[in-house]
């Protein structure tokens, strides 16, 4: 089936005027990329606007009605690097309005007598570079690398800027000797991947901004309010898939320790302080924990005052060290933190490692919880090492390998 150039303007003009409307209603939906959508969707309309300008280019002396439409639609592009850039918290505002004075100039050196060559060739430059600028924005978007929509969007403004910078490089070394016919078969498969540009980068941005939010809705549910944190059911997840990883893995041998943590008199610092000061003391613990845990670890808030962390690498002793230093840091951390109140804030941690009578992070879980629980019946402000699952059916008071931090 032919399709001439007027009816694939056409077409270009209703699937952007369209991309348009559907992005602009979406930024209600997504205020944080409320911005960025409206800019992409201006961007759009001044494409469409430009696309309609080219079908009334004819009307205007000279090479007027060409210059104009065709900086009608470079703006348009450089709303969609905008919007790109945005995303990114940068601009292109200096850059935007020097391509654009640029290409006017040359638009008015070039005359009437140059409107052939700048149409078919030379403006086909500022817009690949542009495209090629969008497309390594969105590439190195840090916000939506995750994001698997991002891949698509570098793939349309990429495919675009080496499309045009074809016909502004290698089309005019080709025209001569292959003549007009080969030049009217490079402009239709131009407007064609317009057409596709049109469709496929609005619905890559529009998945990339739904994708986004998903991500940020997926993390704020296991993520805990206060100390941002992982949450108990984010360090179920991800302890046991640490823990199947480490079942399944070479890395079996090596050992593994879980602690948990939990706050000493936590209840009385809210009674006589206030809830604000037991958030300052929960959110002070969850810093310090957070410095001084090695990369590889996961640490999370599982209740109210207690904490997990899952240390791959950590044998008892090891766990030992770092437990007590966690526990002194935070002490230190307190009295200078608060100098204003004289706040006792200590901390009770249980300790278990992995071994051939642990082998599930529940078994882990609640052989650190008897050892928390010892550690507060002996006093608080200690950390107990969990026995094996023999010795813990002996009498309280033979229990030992413990720690104190007072």
């Amino acid at each position: 089936m032919h399709v001439d150039l007027l009816t694939l303007y056409f077409l270009a003009i209703g699937t952007l005027l369209a991309s348009a409307g559907m992005t602009y209603w979406e930024h209600r939906a997504h205020p944080k990329r409320s911005k960025e959508l409206r800019v992409f969707s201006a961007a759009y309309v001044t494409l469409a606007l430009g696309c309609g300008a080219v079908l009334l280019r004819g009307h205007f002396p000279g090479a007027s009605g060409s210059a104009v439409s065709n900086l009608i639609i470079l703006g348009g592009y450089l709303l969609v690097l905008h919007g790109a850039a945005i995303w990114n918290g940068r601009r292109y505002a200096l850059f935007s309005f020097g391509i654009l004075a640029l290409s006017a100039v040359t638009w008015a050196v070039a005359g009437s007598a140059g409107q052939a060559v700048m149409w078919r060739f030379v403006t086909a430059f500022p817009i690949a570079m542009v495209s090629g600028l969008t497309a390594r924005e969105l590439f190195r978007s840090d916000a939506a690398k995750a994001v698997q929509s991002r891949h698509v969007a570098v793939a349309v403004t990429g495919v675009h800027a080496l499309l045009y910078l074809f016909r502004a490089c290698i089309l005019p070394w080709l025209v001569a000797p292959m003549g007009d016919g080969f030049l009217s078969i490079a402009s239709k498969i131009t407007m064609y991947e317009g057409v596709l540009y049109s469709v496929l980068l609005p619905m890559a941005v529009l998945r990339l901004v739904r994708e986004e939010s998903h991500g940020e809705l997926l993390r704020d549910s296991q993520t805990d309010y206060l100390t941002r944190l992982g949450n108990r059911r984010w360090f179920f997840e991800a302890g046991e898939r640490l823990v199947l990883t480490h079942l399944s893995s070479e890395a079996r041998n090596r050992p593994m320790s879980l602690m948990v943590f939990d706050l000493d008199h936590f209840k009385a610092i809210n009674d006589q302080f206030g809830h604000k000061t037991g958030d300052e003391v929960l959110r002070a613990f969850a810093d310090t924990a957070l410095a001084m845990v090695p990369s590889g670890a996961i640490l999370a808030r599982i209740g109210g005052e207690e904490f997990a962390a899952l240390f791959p690498g950590y044998d008892t002793f090891k766990g030992k060290e770092l437990g007590e230093s966690i526990a002194s840091r935070f002490a230190e951390t307190m009295s200078s933190r608060l100098a204003d109140r004289r706040i006792e804030a200590t901390v009770s941690i249980g300790l278990a490692q992995f071994g051939d009578e642990l082998l599930s992070l529940a078994d882990l879980l609640a052989a650190a919880d008897r050892a928390l629980y010892s550690a507060k019946s002996l006093g608080r402000n200690r950390l107990e090492v969990a026995q094996s699952l023999q010795a813990l059916r002996l009498p309280e008071d033979e229990l030992s390998n413990t720690s104190s931090f007072s």
